[in-house]
C-alpha cells in the first residue's frame, strides 16, 4: 500500500524540519546569480537550490510560473529540477495553483501527481474557486497515489481579502468554509495523525480576520508562504499559528535565495536551525 503523503510529511518534519524552500527563478534573482534569464538559467538555478537543500532541509517548492514563462524549454528544465529534487530525497510541492472541473482538473492531477509522470511531484497547490467538490478527481488521485494537495484558503495579497472573508450562506467565511471542508475530507480518508490534504494560509495574515483559529487546522498540513522577505519572521510561528504551528510548512524563498549561489548553503542551515529552535521552544 502506498504510504500517505501526510505520513511522509510528518517523517520529514521529524528528521529534517519544517522549512520549505521556494525555488523561484525570477529574472532579478537569475541576474543576481549571474545566470541568463532563460530556460537554461532557470534549470541551473533550480538544480543549484536542490543541491544546496539536499541533506540540509527536507522540503522544496518550485514555483512553476517562473519555468512556464520560458515555454516548452522551461517545462523541460522544470522536469529536470523536479526529478533531481525527488532523487535527492526532498519532498517536492509543485506550486501550480491549478483548479477546474471534471476531466480538466483530473488532467492536472494526472500531470502533477501520477507516479512516473515527467512532472511528478509529491504534492501540488490547487484552487477551489468552483467549490472543493470540483477537485474531487484530483483529491482521489492524490489519495490513491500517496500524494498531497494544498488548497488555497486565506492568502496574504490584499486583493483577496474581500472574497476570502465574504460570508457564505451557511454563515462561515469563504476561507473558513474551505478549511472546514478540507478537515472533513481528511477525517474521512486520513491514515495517521496528519492528513494528506492541506491548505495554503499566508503567514502575514491575522487568522481571526478570516474567521479562522488554530483549532481550524487540526489534523491538516498548512503551507504558509510569507516568511522572510514578505515580512513574517520565523520566531512568530507560534504566535501566528498557535497549537497548529507543528503542522506548518514554513515557506521562505527570496530571503534564502538572495544569499546567492555561494551563500545559499549557509542561509539554508541558518533558517533550518532557527525554525527548529522555534518549534522546540
Amino acid at each position: 500500500m502506498t504510504e500517505p503523503f501526510g505520513a511522509r510529511l510528518e517523517l520529514v518534519f521529524e528528521t529534517s524540519g519544517r522549512l520549505c524552500i521556494g525555488i523561484d527563478p525570477h529574472a532579478a534573482l537569475l541576474d543576481a546569480w549571474a545566470l541568463p534569464d532563460s530556460a537554461g538559467g532557470a534549470r541551473d538555478f533550480g538544480l543549484r537550490v536542490v543541491e544546496a537543500a539536499a541533506g540540509r532541509a527536507g522540503i522544496v517548492k518550485p514555483q512553476v510560473a517562473f519555468y512556464e514563462r520560458h515555454g516548452s524549454a522551461g517545462y523541460a528544465a522544470l522536469e529536470e529540477v523536479l526529478a533531481a529534487a525527488r532523487a535527492a530525497g526532498l519532498l517536492v510541492v509543485a506550486d501550480v495553483k491549478r483548479g477546474d472541473l471534471g476531466t480538466s482538473v483530473d488532467a492536472y492531477g494526472e500531470a502533477w501527481l501520477t507516479p512516473g509522470s515527467p512532472l511528478e511531484a509529491d504534492a501540488m497547490t490547487a484552487v477551489a474557486y468552483q467549490g472543493l467538490g470540483s477537485l474531487d478527481g484530483l483529491l482521489e488521485r492524490a489519495t490513491a497515489a500517496g500524494k498531497g494537495v494544498f488548497v488555497l484558503a486565506a492568502t496574504s495579497n490584499p486583493e483577496a481579502f474581500a472574497t476570502q472573508t465574504a460570508t457564505r450562506a451557511d454563515g462561515r467565511s469563504v476561507a473558513a468554509g474551505v478549511v472546514e471542508e478540507v478537515a472533513e475530507r481528511n477525517a474521512a480518508a486520513r491514515a495517521g495523525a496528519l492528513g494528506s490534504i492541506g491548505v495554503v494560509v499566508g503567514a502575514t495574515i491575522a487568522l481571526a480576520d478570516f474567521g479562522l483559529s488554530a483549532a481550524s487546522f487540526t489534523g491538516m498540513p498548512v503551507l504558509a508562504p510569507g516568511f522572510g522577505h514578505q515580512g513574517a519572521r520565523f520566531a512568530q510561528l507560534p504566535e501566528l499559528f498557535g497549537s497548529a504551528a507543528h503542522n506548518v510548512l514554513v515557506s521562505a524563498s527570496r530571503s534564502i535565495l538572495s544569499a546567492g549561489p555561494h551563500g545559499i548553503e549557509a542561509a539554508i542551515e541558518d533558517a533550518v536551525a532557527e525554525v527548529g529552535a522555534v518549534c522546540r521552544g
